[in-house]
């Protein structure tokens, strides 16, 4: 019911621009994908990497040729929150390593870093994210 009208919008849009589409949806949408890139969405947003099934790995080999991932950077309800900044830098590289590959991952936070986030684990997102997530030609 619903797919045959997301892709009537999709086409429509597509018809009139060389826009990239969003589909933003949390939580564990890894069954979903397949039928996103069947009606044309380009950008999955968030990767909600705690959700079931949300293997960042997985969802890159499966999905990444024709999918790109927005988010999923690290996770925002365990590492980030309440991690050491030694593990989020850590996590930051394994998301990096898993979504970046062949392009088709910007990097960011799952959702709005929430206030209760110490500012060191913060920091050592944005630091590893700038020094490790760079794309090399």
């Amino acid at each position: 019911m619903i797919k045959p009208k997301q892709r009537r919008l999709v086409e429509a849009i597509k018809k009139k621009t060389d826009a990239k589409l969003f589909y933003h949806s949390c939580g564990a949408t890894f069954d979903l994908v397949t039928d996103l890139i069947d009606i044309g969405f380009d950008i999955l947003n968030p990767v909600q990497v705690a959700a079931k099934g949300m293997d960042t790995k997985k969802l890159k080999a499966t999905f990444g040729k024709d999918m790109t991932f927005w988010g999923g950077g690290v996770d925002n309800q365990h590492v980030l929150p309440f991690g050491k900044p030694q593990e989020v830098a850590d996590e930051v590289k394994r998301r990096i390593d898993d979504l970046a590959p062949g392009g088709g991952f910007v990097f960011a936070a799952i959702h709005n870093v929430q206030a209760f986030v110490p500012p060191a684990n913060i920091v050592a997102m944005y630091d590893t994210a700038l020094s490790y997530g760079l794309y090399h030609k």
